[in-house]
């Protein structure tokens, strides 16, 4: 019988040694950071020039900058919050799994999608054991609402591919700002359409400012396109076939001729349309564990998925004040946003 090797103990310390480097050092950090207003907390903070709902959140970003290191046949889903990721998640997952699962029988049907694409900044906050390389096949998918200037160098040396969903900054607002109402501490005043409105147009959002977000990863697409993809939203709402064919050959899973034939990619978009997704079970019933142990439930994911449902809720002052900010904002990077509701 083969023996077994005890650890070297002078490594284990070591490790040890080098993570309490770590934590120490990245509390330091955290004490430093600015503060404002909240839309969860009574403060978010300003990590890196973007700027994130809790202490939990920035702790996640800064242990995924030092610990994720994708391989080359990784791919990454980067949103900022509420611009589709729910959505394509589940499109995302089956185009990569389709040779897998049956249609009647797949995964989708009775797990939620955050449970099948791993959220990377709450891998610390759930003490999950980050995925080993060595204990699984590539490629991986994961997901994540870091900005392009804050991708750890792991990222940036890999040749994973990264796909960008950017979504029009009202609708975007729209569904933060409800999104968000419930989970707000019960015991800070509640936030009005209009306070967060001002937030939003200061930069103060999840993961923002929107502008400096969606511009990193546009340039970024413009730079290297064969390693990052930036689809709108409301592209793929508007030609979802078209557009989902090229996600897959951007992530490397292109259709066949056989399955164009077969009707794959329609029954995929078929499977995660968000009306069937929103009726399943596993989405209509249980929580999801988020930082500091808040339990959203499932449902709330799946509010509309509308494109020009800000049209509902934005008064014409506050349409045509965020319109010529984004337009300054984005000025000169060829990228800009439509309102028709077929954008």
């Amino acid at each position: 019988m083969a023996t077994v090797r005890p650890p070297d103990q002078s490594l284990v310390r070591k490790d040890e040694d080098d993570k309490e480097r770590a934590r120490k050092r990245n509390n330091e950090i955290i004490s430093s950071l600015g503060k404002e207003e909240g839309w969860i907390e009574e403060y978010m903070y300003e990590y890196q020039g973007f700027w994130y709902p809790s202490v939990t959140i920035v702790e996640g970003v800064m242990w995924v900058q030092q610990n994720f290191k994708p391989r080359h046949e990784d791919i990454l889903l980067v949103t900022l919050p509420k611009s589709g990721t729910t959505w394509f998640k589940p499109l995302m997952f089956a185009v990569m799994n389709r040779t897998h699962f049956d249609l009647s029988t797949h995964p989708l049907l009775t797990t939620s999608p955050h449970d099948l694409v791993p959220f990377l900044e709450l891998y610390l906050h759930h003490k999950i054991p980050f995925p080993n390389p060595d204990t699984f096949y590539p490629p991986q998918l994961f997901q994540t609402h870091i900005p392009f200037t804050s991708l750890s160098q792991y990222v940036m040396e890999s040749q994973c591919r990264i796909v960008y969903i950017c979504r029009n900054p009202k609708d975007v607002f729209v569904s933060t700002f409800y999104f968000l109402e419930k989970s707000r501490d019960k015991k800070l005043t509640p936030l009005s359409l209009e306070k967060a409105f001002e937030l939003f147009c200061k930069g103060l959002s999840l993961y923002g400012p929107f502008w400096d977000h969606v511009l990193g990863y546009w340039k970024a697409s413009l730079e290297v396109p064969d390693r990052v993809l930036f689809l709108k939203y409301e592209d793929m709402k508007r030609d979802s076939s078209f557009h989902l064919k090229r996600l897959a050959e951007f992530m490397g899973y292109p259709f066949s001729v056989e399955e164009e034939k077969q009707g794959v990619a329609h029954d995929i978009l078929e499977l995660c349309s968000f009306e069937n997704l929103r009726n399943l079970k596993v989405n209509k019933t249980g929580n999801i564990i988020t930082t500091n142990n808040n339990q959203v439930e499932n449902h709330r994911f799946f509010r509309k998925g509308e494109v020009g449902d800000w049209k509902r809720h934005l008064t014409a002052e506050m349409e045509d004040g965020l319109n010529k900010l984004i337009e300054q904002k984005l000025a000169g990077s060829g990228l800009a946003f439509r309102d028709s509701s077929e954008a």
